[in-house]
């Protein structure tokens, strides 16, 4: 790993490096500039002290500015026009005898010289300067350029530190928080002086605390739910049981076999009931409902499955009207919504009755429609109705389990559906209207 895993590490390594980056660039710029300045001074010297010699070789000697040539390596080398050479600076003659008039760049003997050539009516004058020289001031000039940077690199360093320590100070206040509390403590993390980089992560993560206590309080009662309600079914089968052991004769071991076998039957059910209802209102994120299901098609399906249970008790269960409907959604989740709505209704509804349904496709949604001829639910419960075993007055006398519309609900909820109970005018019972968005 080129970078430890610790943000504070990792933000000093990158703002110290942004730092010498930067010292960097700008003394490379300082370089560039202070060596073309240098080339434009130097040419116009080269250029001056040129005009300046000429005429000024006579036989062998020349006024030559010295104290120059000292300072800035200048070679000067005087040539006749037939060849000969007529003067040339103290030292080795690097410059070749052949010149090419103006500025020009020269490699001899391993270095690169600057020169310029002058032609005279009598003779040609050249000066030269090793590249060196220009290139060493320019260097100079940038190490004065990012020299104090680099002093001052030390002190930098201790700044970011205390900059970024203090800035991750609310992350150590969050952390310090979270591991001061105790196992069952979900409530949310204070999140009202924190940066706003901050603030959205501690505001998931407070969301995802509030699911958990969600689920955690979900849990609690669905134990508490199912030891209560299982309570009553498990003591029925076991004076069931009781009573096939004492039975005496063969008709009276049948019909407590009969017995139990019911009892058993409303257990499964309400095991059945109360996991559905436990998977449907479990918390957490909506489900991906991506599937596209075609809603008529399970109406026609939920009326099958319940025409037996119907005609066990000569209820006129029909499919009045069933438009065409795309909606989205969990076919096994909506496939029970149905299968609880028809179930209530034929249960509900006194023998000989009538149950209705009917799609209808609208621009915008689906309409599902379940009415019946039983009691009806008072105004007064139509909400609780809803509630976890409760179970109307009206429906007191009925065999269920009192999770029907509960599930119902959360179905419903889960697929951004409404549901809404009123009053069926022309069969005088129940009227129950689902609402699903559609897809277009």
């Amino acid at each position: 790993m080129l970078f430890p895993r610790s943000l504070r590490y990792r933000l000093i390594a990158f703002l110290l490096l942004a730092f010498s980056l930067s010292a960097l660039v700008q003394g490379g710029s300082a370089y560039r500039t202070a060596l073309q300045e240098a080339d434009e001074i130097f040419d116009y010297h080269m250029q001056q002290m040129a005009f300046s010699l000429q005429g000024s070789v006579g036989s062998g000697t020349v006024s030559l500015p010295l104290g120059d040539q000292k300072s800035y390596d200048f070679m000067v080398q005087v040539w006749g026009l037939d060849g000969v050479p007529m003067f040339r600076s103290p030292g080795e003659a690097l410059l070749p005898q052949r010149a090419v008039l103006g500025f020009s760049n020269l490699d001899a003997n391993g270095k690169h010289f600057r020169v310029f050539s002058l032609q005279t009516r009598y003779q040609v004058v050249q000066v030269a300067q090793d590249l060196a020289v220009r290139q060493r001031m320019a260097g100079q000039l940038a190490f004065r350029t990012i020299a104090p940077i680099a002093l001052m690199l030390p002190l930098l360093a201790l700044v970011v530190w205390w900059v970024v320590s203090h800035s991750l100070e609310p992350v150590a206040k969050v952390r310090d928080q979270l591991a001061a509390r105790a196992v069952d403590d979900l409530s949310p993390v204070a999140s009202e002086e924190l940066p706003a980089e901050v603030k959205p992560l501690v505001d998931e993560l407070n969301s995802l605390l509030g699911r958990v206590r969600q689920a955690f309080e979900a849990q609690q009662h669905f134990i508490a739910d199912a030891a209560h309600e299982l309570r009553s079914p498990l003591a029925a089968l076991k004076l069931q049981l009781q009573s096939l052991q004492r039975a005496p004769d063969a008709p009276g071991q049948a019909l407590a076999i009969g017995r139990l076998a019911s009892g058993i039957e409303r257990a499964s059910h309400l095991i059945e009931q109360l996991m559905a209802l436990a998977r449907e209102q479990a918390p957490g994120e909506a489900q991906q409902l991506a599937q596209p299901l075609a809603l008529d098609q399970l109406c026609k399906d939920a009326v099958v499955d319940i025409s037996d249970a119907a005609a066990a008790r000569q209820i006129d269960l029909g499919l009045t009207r069933c438009d065409a409907a795309q909606v989205r959604g969990e076919p096994q989740a909506l496939r029970m919504l149905l299968r609880n709505l028809l179930d209530n209704a034929v249960k509900y509804s006194p023998e000989g009755g009538r149950v209705d349904v009917s799609l209808l496709a609208t621009p915008d949604e689906a309409l599902l429609v379940v009415e019946d001829s039983g009691p009806g639910i008072a105004v007064a419960e139509r909400e609780r109705v809803f509630d976890r075993f409760y179970r109307s007055a009206d429906a007191q006398q009925a065999s269920g389990s009192g999770l029907g519309l509960a599930i119902v609900k959360a179905i419903a909820e889960r697929h951004g559906a409404r549901l809404t109970l009123g009053e069926a005018a022309a069969l005088g019972g129940l009227r129950v209207e689902l609402r699903l968005p559609r897809i277009k």
